[in-house]
């Protein structure tokens, strides 16, 4: 059985916990909670998580499906370098941005999805475990000489590969005497219009 990459899982749960943390924030801020300062922290620090958890990394084995838009923010989290790289410091950079969060109703839901992606991350980490970024391959162009193997020694249009099998076991009831072209009717066909 293949080993989980827990990269993968943690990823989407904190890209989720960013977008929970927005709403969260939007909602205490705009409702003017008592102490809606937070959730104006809310905002921020889910707007920041969203762009540093959208680019999804690239996985061990397999492929890896790219976000659509990704490889703009993919150059910016390869200019952070090691702090979005290592899975250790993204642990404790999402542990630190949910603990503010945490004091207000609006935004605790956001808060316990990101401790929960961040203790994935650590585990991630524990695994070894890096972010990489998906690179483009190459284009490779087939070559017009090693595609084609044989050349068509039929000119179109061409009979389907069962009639083309029958053809050869005709000629081969036609060698030994055996006639496979068109019969007569024996039965005289008349047309007549009423």
């Amino acid at each position: 059985m293949g080993q989980i990459e827990w990269a993968m899982w943690a990823n989407e749960q904190a890209l989720a916990s960013g977008l929970i943390l927005v709403t969260g924030g939007i909602v205490a801020t705009a409702g003017q909670f008592t102490s809606w300062w937070f959730g104006a922290y809310s905002i921020v620090a889910g707007v920041f998580i969203c762009l540093l958890e959208y680019p999804r990394g690239k996985r061990r084995k397999g492929s890896t499906m790219e976000r659509c838009g990704q490889k703009y923010l993919t150059k910016v989290v390869k200019v952070l370098g090691p702090l979005s790289r290592n899975y250790y410091i993204r642990a404790v950079l999402h542990l630190g941005l949910s603990v503010p969060a945490g004091f207000l109703l609006a935004t605790i839901l956001g808060t316990a999805c990101l401790a929960i992606a961040s203790s994935i991350y650590l585990l991630a980490a524990f695994h070894g475990e890096q972010w990489t970024p998906i690179e483009p391959k190459p284009k490779e162009r087939p070559q017009v000489g090693g595609t084609i193997k044989q050349p068509p020694s039929n000119p179109p249009p061409r009979p389907p590969a069962e009639a083309r099998k029958k053809s050869g076991e005709e000629e081969a009831a036609a060698s030994a005497g055996v006639s496979g072209g068109p019969q007569e009717n024996p039965v005289p066909v008349v047309d007549e219009v009423v």
